[in-house]
């Protein structure tokens, strides 16, 4: 799992028909102390975010894929859960 926070959202009207009723939101994955790490993801939601929430990113296949409950449904990342708090040492990090 990875950290990431969502920086927007994704309207398609046509696409695989697995994916229909999924909400898709853009992702800037994010070090703990809030910094970018790598390029933006799109990712299925499972945790009902929203943009500019933090949340716990899975970017694998079979994990991702499980999100939607459908085997062959073409998923690369999914948004897991939303982070309430990071906290190392004491010191609250969000």
């Amino acid at each position: 799992m990875r950290l990431g926070r969502v920086v927007g959202c994704v309207v398609a009207t046509q696409k695989n028909e697995k994916l229909d009723g999924a909400k898709l939101l853009l992702v800037q994955p994010i070090t703990a102390q809030g910094e970018p790490s790598a390029s933006l993801v799109l990712a299925v939601d499972a945790a009902q975010a929203g943009v500019g929430d933090t949340v716990l990113l899975v970017i694998e296949g079979r994990a991702a894929v499980s999100v939607l409950r459908q085997r062959t449904a073409p998923v690369d990342a999914a948004i897991v859960g939303v982070v309430d708090d990071i906290n190392t040492e004491g010191a609250p990090l969000l």
